[in-house]
């Protein structure tokens, strides 16, 4: 039963991140942007069953709401605390299982994985520290030629400056090895 240490307003005005003393999980993130994708996971389904709750995303201390901006926040961080202090902490889990879960994507070339994997060590190292601790993180989706496909997860997902700003970022920093990438989200 994770206790929840603080809880942090984030750049998104509809996103609240939640710190806890144990962690969710090691290194798996969980990110659902409907009830229908969160059916089998059962903290996430229980706080969508909560009203005006719109997306949620966990990783090992800490956990973002996102609400659809119908509902008062001091009112709706009491109602998803409950469930939040309910759920099970993180059981140890194994190397591979999380080796799994981090896998790049597949099918990749040997040439295109090298290239992917240079890319995932710079935003590990420069971008998403800064988004995890905004209550979000993004996922390369796509390496395709010479367009990177991201998409942001937490309060990065519905937040605009991560379509803007930040995406831009990202794009110029990923320029420092890839001269020529373009990347998007989705």
């Amino acid at each position: 039963m994770p206790k929840i240490v603080d809880i942090e307003d984030t750049p998104n005005p509809n996103a609240v991140k939640f710190t806890l003393v144990e962690p969710l999980t090691w290194g798996v993130s969980h990110s659902y942007e409907n009830a229908d994708q969160a059916k089998d996971d059962e903290l996430a389904s229980a706080l969508f069953n909560i009203a005006h709750v719109s997306n949620v995303f966990y990783v090992d201390k800490w956990l973002t709401v996102t609400q659809d901006g119908g509902a008062d926040w001091p009112v709706l961080v009491r109602l998803v605390a409950v469930p939040i202090r309910a759920a099970p902490a993180a059981q140890a889990q194994s190397a591979a299982a999380v080796f799994a879960a981090r896998a790049s994507i597949d099918a990749l070339c040997e040439a295109d994985q090298i290239r992917l994997d240079a890319i995932n060590t710079l935003l590990d190292a420069q971008i998403r520290p800064y988004l995890k601790s905004d209550g979000g993180d993004l996922h390369v989706v796509a390496l395709d030629g010479n367009q990177l496909s991201v998409h942001y997860q937490g309060a990065c997902g519905t937040c605009p400056s991560s379509i803007s700003g930040t995406l831009r970022g990202i794009e110029n920093l990923v320029r420092a090895i890839e001269p020529d990438m373009d990347v998007i989200a989705v």
